[in-house]
């Protein structure tokens, strides 16, 4: 049984996260969240803790947003998109048992005092913007990190809010690189 309380957009997403885990989940309902909903997630988030299992698309992210910004202290989960996506849709629905668990397994912090540790540099240098296919480069070292798809901006940003160290970072460049070159 999972502690905190994961917060997702809809009815689907509460089957495909308790196929996956023994957990309780309060829905948004979508972006417009009433003000009952609100109210059980604020008491969750005092009580037990949330944790933010949003879809990987630009509504989830705008839900995470807005609900980060309320309660600055929950945990975020990311299931990357690719994951997410099945019969032409994005979503946390579409996710399978495995994948929820490995994201759920990457929980991360948004930190109160973001670290400075990456610059833009450590950015192009891991060629994570700059060359052809960057944006899934980036896909795929957010899923390695549980830290999620962002462009290239949100993703060192993410580097910096998440609480990702350099030894992380560096070690899954590495390893990425090695799949790669084994591919090739």
């Amino acid at each position: 049984m999972i502690k905190e309380v994961i917060v997702v957009e809809g009815k689907q997403d509460v089957h495909a996260v308790r196929r996956a885990v023994d957990a309780d989940c309060i829905i948004t309902g979508g972006f417009t969240l009433s003000a009952y909903t609100l109210e059980q997630i604020q008491h969750a988030y005092y009580k037990r803790g949330i944790i933010i299992l949003t879809d990987p698309d630009s509504a989830g992210e705008r839900i995470r947003k807005f609900l980060t910004q309320r309660f600055p202290e929950a945990k975020h989960a990311f299931v990357p998109r690719e994951a997410a996506s099945a019969n032409n849709d994005i979503g946390i629905e579409q996710a399978s048992p495995e994948a929820i668990r490995t994201a759920l397994g990457k929980v991360r912090y948004l930190e109160w005092k973001p670290s400075e540790e990456f610059n833009w540099s450590d950015v192009i240098d891991a060629g994570l913007t700059g060359i052809p296919d960057a944006s899934g480069y980036r896909a795929t070292l957010g899923a390695e990190l549980g830290i999620g798809y962002a462009n290239a901006k949100g993703f060192l940003q993410r580097l910096n809010h998440y609480g990702v160290t350099r030894q992380e970072f560096e070690q899954a460049v590495a390893r990425l690189a090695s799949k790669q070159s084994k591919e090739i």
